[in-house]
């Protein structure tokens, strides 16, 4: 169910583009849906280790991996969005836009950083990885930043969904720290 739901507004945005529905300008919706579902993915795979700490329901923890990949799956998206339909695959003008505009090169570092995590979200890798697999997926913590940081720094006018996601994502590392530092053991081993 859960699985379906994150799949619904890929599935909005296909049915969109091939019934020319999605606007005047298709390509702004198609970057921006993408982008934000990265980030909506992104903060709902963060939440789910203080819904669990809050609720003391286990059963959180089994949509994390899954968030964090639909997460890495629109990110995908928004970036093949820049490079194809933005770019045209003019590798020279991509590389330009992405050492002239900060905000670029803010998203570009975060897919950069969330690729091993991507690669390396499965049983295999936590297996043989041991105990650096759990110090390489805090980098999702600076992916967050470097989201949130890239949608504010890109907005020009309403910045009510960038202060939003600024709000969610300062609220989620203060439950965490709050549970390191007060929540006991049991809730520093969960980190």
């Amino acid at each position: 169910m859960a699985f379906f739901a994150m799949l619904w507004p890929f599935a909005d945005l296909l049915h969109g583009a091939v019934t020319a529905s999605l606007g005047a300008d298709p390509q702004k919706v198609i970057m921006l849906t993408t982008g934000r579902w990265a980030l909506y993915s992104l903060m709902m795979c963060l939440s789910m280790t203080p819904l669990r700490l809050l609720t003391g329901q286990p059963a959180w923890i089994a949509f994390r991996r899954m968030l964090g990949l639909f997460s890495f799956f629109y990110l995908c998206l928004h970036l093949t969005t820049f490079v194809v339909l933005y770019m045209g695959l003019e590798w020279r003008n991509i590389g330009a836009e992405i050492i002239e505009r900060p905000y670029i090169t803010v998203g570009m570092l975060a897919f950069l950083l969330m690729l091993p995590l991507a690669i390396t979200s499965n049983r295999y890798s936590m297996r043989k990885l041991g105990r650096r697999w759990h110090k390489l997926h805090r980098l999702v913590y600076v992916i967050a930043v470097l989201g949130v940081w890239h949608y504010f720094w890109q907005v020009k006018s309403d910045l009510n969904q960038p202060v939003l996601f600024i709000f969610i994502l300062s609220l989620l590392f203060g439950l965490r720290i709050y549970n390191r530092f007060f929540g006991g053991r049991q809730a520093v081993k969960s980190q």
